[in-house]
Parts: structure tokens; C-alpha cells; sequence
């Protein structure tokens, strides 16, 4: 799609924002407190500076619905914010534009984090799913998955999000194998049987969670011990609760922001997303919500009581393993079919 903007917009995206405004653009991100901090830090300071208005839209992930739009060419989404799985995915099937070869994408991808441009995206925000306990409840605290595992020094039930993504890179990292090492292992049968095989020796003592609200209502109620959990959903209750998190053997992952395939304002829409990656807006977005900055420059400009809670500071991740994305388009199907029988029994 890039290579067939004029020369002038691409001088106009590699140097400035300012200047009249293409045409608004609706933008759609999954809701919920996220969205709030994307107004407030992207949406509302570009109209400020460009006249552009932004339409907030929402959507829940299914990519269903922006499959349909794009068959159809009846396309009303200018950008969308996806998840790198599902980036992956809807890049391979033709779902969405390429356009991070852009000078605005390119001359910013030297200041973010390694993977956050991809082929159809770039990710805009850093989040993790951690290892978290209730410090009023355990007398000890769990350094990491293996003490999650460990039901005699920690008696109890462990909550856990119920399919095999997070959960198996979980399970190996458990019974001993490096975060670095994690996807090469469970990229074999026999890796794949290890995990499986690891969380059998939790299973009765398992209680499955499917939305983020739950992990925090399971801890400050003592329904479980630990669990695993988004760490943004800790940071939001730890001023009226002892939840604390883990760092060590999170999975940190990124949103990202995606063109769609036909979309009316691809120009508007770039300019959009390169405006967020700046080190000011991904500053004001980490103000917001406890997510991480994907511009590593905002990281030190971010509050220190704030900046201890996000994925992205360097103590933080650095004990950390990123979520292979390319790894769940191609095992995912297989892994989730296998997971769903096994938790099925």
C-alpha cells in the first residue's frame, strides 16, 4: 500500500504532522480502560495539532468482522488495534495493509523495542501476563513458576487462563527450561508432550479463568493463591490491595496498530499511528494505564512510582520472555485443540 503513496505525502509523514487534515478517520480499539488512555494521550492531542477528528470505535478482537468488511470492500475502519497473534494471522491472509516500509515507521522503528514493526503493523503498547499472589495471604513470596508448581510449599488452588497460550510456555518454564529457550522447546512433539505432561501434576488444583477481571477477584478473595494474570489489572487495584506481581518469567506482548485492506484514509491513518509512536504520546499513554511504552526513549520519562509497575522498565524486562506471535499463527490451532481435550478429561 506505501508504495503507492505520492511523493509529497511521504516527505509530509517523515518530517511533519502539522498541515491541513486529509479527512477523519475512525479509529477502533478494544475499550475498556485501554481506550480511555489512547484518547486521552493519542486521540485527542492529534486532532489538537491536525484538525482531524477521530471516531472511537470498538471491537472485541474478531477478526471475523474485519474479514467480512474487507471480502466486501465496504471497509469503515481506518485503524485497528490488534493483538501480534492476530496481526500475524490477518497479515497472512491478505487482511490488511503493508506499509511499515513508511519513513514516518521507519525513521521511529530505531527507537522501539525489537518485533514491535511487523510486515501489516506496529505495536504501540507493551503489556504482560505475570505470575501474581496476594501478599496478605501467602507468608512467603513465589519468585517464579516453579513455586506456582510447588503445591507443598504453597497449598492451594492456582488460577490459570484457560487455553494453551501463556499456559504451556508457563508449564516449561516450570520444569526448568530458560524463558529464552521456551519456543524452541515447544515447538517439538516432545516439548509440547513436556508441558502437557507439567501441568497435569496442578490440575485438580486449577482454577481456570477466561477474562482479565477474574485473576484479581480471585486473589483479593483467597479463591487462589497465585495466579496468572494481565499485569495491568494488578497495577489498577494495588492502591486499595497487597496483590502483588512476579516479574520473572512473564510473557510481555504488544498491541498493535493495523491498516485494513481498502480502508477509505490509509494516508490520514499512518499519520495517525506514526503520531502515537512518538516519545511524547507513548509518555502520555504510560501516564494512563500501567502498559509499557514500545518507544524505549518514553520509558525513562515515565514517573518512577509508575514506571515500577510497567513491562517495559528495564528491571522488569529483563526477566521477562516476548510472545513468539509467528509461533501461535502456525501452532496455535493444533496447541488449542490439543489444550481443550486435555482440560476437557
Amino acid at each position: 500500500m506505501y508504495k503507492s503513496l505520492s511523493i509529497s505525502l511521504a516527505l509530509a509523514l517523515g518530517t511533519t504532522l502539522a498541515g491541513t487534515a486529509l479527512a477523519d478517520i475512525t479509529v477502533v480499539s478494544h475499550g475498556g480502560a485501554n481506550k480511555a488512555a489512547q484518547v486521552k494521550a493519542f486521540y485527542e492531542p492529534y486532532t489538537q495539532q491536525t484538525g482531524t477528528q477521530i471516531i472511537a470505535g470498538e471491537f472485541n478482537g474478531e477478526m471475523a468482522k474485519v474479514k467480512v468488511m474487507v471480502d466486501t470492500n465496504s471497509v469503515s475502519w481506518d485503524v485497528v488495534e490488534m493483538e501480534m497473534p492476530e496481526l500475524a494471522r490477518a497479515c497472512d491472509e491478505g487482511m490488511l495493509e503493508e506499509f511499515t516500509d513508511a519513513p514516518a515507521i521507519a525513521s521511529a522503528a530505531a527507537n522501539l523495542l525489537p518485533g514491535a514493526v511487523q510486515p501489516c503493523g506496529v505495536g504501540f503498547f507493551v503489556w504482560s501476563t505475570v505470575l501474581a499472589y496476594n501478599g496478605d495471604k501467602l507468608k512467603t513470596a513465589p519468585t517464579g513458576w516453579a513455586d506456582f508448581w510447588d503445591l507443598e510449599k504453597f497449598p492451594g488452588k492456582r488460577g490459570l487462563r484457560k487455553g494453551a497460550m501463556y499456559t504451556l510456555e508457563f508449564a516449561l518454564m516450570a520444569d526448568g527450561v530458560a524463558p529464552k529457550d521456551v519456543y524452541d522447546v515447544l515447538a517439538t512433539k516432545e516439548g509440547q508432550d513436556r508441558a502437557f505432561k507439567k501441568l497435569d501434576q496442578i490440575k485438580p488444583n486449577i482454577q481456570w479463568w477466561e477474562a482479565g477481571a477474574q485473576p484479581p477477584q480471585y486473589l483479593a478473595s483467597g479463591d487462589v493463591v497465585m495466579s496468572s494474570v494481565y499485569n495491568g489489572r494488578i497495577a489498577a487495584v494495588q492502591d486499595e490491595s497487597n496483590l502483588k506481581i512476579v516479574w520473572n518469567g512473564g510473557i510481555f506482548d504488544m498491541d498493535a496498530y493495523a491498516i485494513p485492506k481498502g480502508a477509505k484514509n490509509p494516508e490520514e491513518g499512518l499519520k495517525f499511528i506514526s503520531f502515537a509512536l512518538q516519545t511524547e504520546q507513548q509518555k502520555a499513554y504510560a501516564q494512563q494505564i500501567a502498559y509499557g511504552p514500545v518507544n524505549t526513549q518514553a520509558v525513562d520519562l515515565v514517573g518512577p512510582a509508575r514506571r515500577k509497575n510497567m513491562p517495559t522498565d528495564a528491571a522488569n524486562l529483563q526477566q521477562q520472555v516476548a510472545m513468539n506471535a509467528s509461533f501461535w499463527a502456525d501452532h496455535g490451532e493444533q496447541l488449542e485443540q490439543r489444550f481443550n481435550a486435555w482440560a476437557a478429561k
